[in-house]
């Protein structure tokens, strides 16, 4: 009687279950590889080294799906070189000294070995410093794959020794050239109208392996007429964009978001705020960053560009989210409306500066107070002169320590609120100038 342990081997007749379409699609060659050219042409790293017969350890770095493994893989094949792949995920030290080892055996009988490790960022400190030995006396060729940034997860060490090459995600039109390899491989077209076609491409979000998946699902689909982009978004989840809370992408969209106001534009503003709510990030850090902005950006071009913030801050506390997003999104647009300056934030970088050049220096003794005896006799308070009796209601007096000549750490700009105080400025200046000669 079978059982949940009888073995498939008794039955020879069963037909070979069918190869996934991403596998029978993978490039036999690296002319076949789609998209990369910016590692793979003629006059890019990785053609260049080919053409010299000196391939160096590499570490690849890049979004899923576009190509690492296979270009690992062909690297192997052009050199002559016995691949072996491991993942950091499933992978431990004892795995490590048996690929060393038999890499060594291997060595001895003439043949190199290129080690290919997927997300090589997850070993960790002792487990990279392993590689290095290996590395330097020829064992392996290494090729890591990692989708983290290389500078923050690798140690400098293993940096060191191999060459860091960025793996783009892949265009709209590398997609759709996967999509016709793809239809030729099935030998039949989707059926999916043009536009539905484009809506399939943008699912896979750069993401070539996902793209081929989505395609295989479509394929197997009976349907009487091409579907349109309503009834495929019907049929298919849109694949949820890349969005890391604590990584890599966090810092790369609030730092396309603060550019897109600097640079003045509500369009960019927008799209940026909205792929991070889209990625799920905190709204509070939004907030938190546009009052930041408007403070290094706007600063006193437009002083109510601060309120706006804080009053956003304050609505999207009292409703929540989605509601509350929506006075974000009129911070962000009124940020990248405003005029900009960030005279007051150079200003006070330079007085920083300047205080860490003068030390301790005291004030000067007539701004300083003498509520006691002893210092009205050490001369604390003399020749104060007090600027309401001043014409003009200013009396030009020096206010910085002794022996520290007046700098110029605030100069507004042009522009906004800041010409006219760039008027006050230049007046007071004037007058200092003139009380002083």
């Amino acid at each position: 009687m079978a059982d949940l342990f009888d073995s498939d081997t008794a039955q020879p007749d069963r037909p070979e279950p069918k190869r996934p379409l991403a596998d029978r699609l993978r490039p036999k060659s690296l002319a076949q590889v789609i998209g990369q050219e910016q590692v793979l042409g003629a006059e890019a790293p990785l053609g260049v080294m080919l053409a010299s017969g000196s391939l160096s350890s590499l570490i690849f770095w890049g979004p899923p799906g576009v190509g690492k493994t296979t270009i690992a893989r062909l690297l192997a094949d052009e050199t002559d070189l016995h691949f072996v792949q491991i993942s950091a995920i499933f992978s431990g030290v004892a795995d490590l000294k048996k690929v060393f080892e038999a890499a060594k055996i291997r060595r001895q009988n003439g043949r190199g070995t290129l080690l290919f490790v997927d997300e090589v960022h997850r070993f960790n400190k002792a487990q990279q410093d392993g590689f290095l030995p290996h590395m330097e006396d020829g064992t392996i060729l290494l090729v890591g794959a990692t989708t983290e940034n290389p500078s923050f997860e690798l140690n400098a060490a293993l940096l060191s020794r191999s060459q860091v090459l960025v793996l783009e995600r892949l265009s709209l039109v590398d997609l759709e050239l996967m999509t016709q390899r793809a239809e030729q491989e099935l030998g039949r077209a989707l059926p999916l109208d043009a536009d539905a076609r484009d809506a399939l491409q943008e699912m896979a979000d750069g993401d070539g392996r996902s793209l081929l998946n989505l395609i295989e699902q479509v394929s197997a689909w009976k349907v009487d007429k091409p579907l349109n982009r309503d009834a495929l978004a019907t049929r298919l989840m849109r694949r949820a964009a890349k969005f890391d809370k604590s990584g890599d992408e966090h810092y790369n969209l609030i730092s396309a978001l603060h550019k897109s106001i600097r640079g003045s534009d509500p369009d960019a503003a927008l799209y940026w705020l909205g792929r991070m709510l889209e990625g799920g990030e905190d709204p509070r850090f939004l907030a938190r960053r546009l009052t930041m902005m408007s403070t290094e950006d706007i600063g006193l071009a437009d002083p109510q560009a601060n309120t706006v913030c804080l009053n956003a801050w304050q609505t999207y506390e009292r409703l929540g989210s989605p509601e509350g997003e929506l006075a974000l999104a009129n911070a962000a647009v009124y940020l990248a409306l405003a005029p900009k300056s960030n005279a007051v934030y150079v200003g006070i970088k330079a007085a920083r500066r300047l205080a860490k050049q003068t030390g301790s220096a005291p004030p000067p003794k007539h701004i300083m107070n003498a509520p006691t005896k002893l210092m009205a006799e050490q001369g604390y308070g003399d020749g104060y002169a007090y600027d309401h009796d001043a014409d003009d209601g200013f009396s030009g007096q020096n206010y910085f320590p002794d022996g520290v000549k007046h700098p110029l750490l605030y100069q507004p700009v042009e522009r906004g609120f800041e010409r006219e105080l760039k008027r006050r400025v230049d007046y007071f200046a004037k007058l200092r100038a003139q009380r002083n000669s």
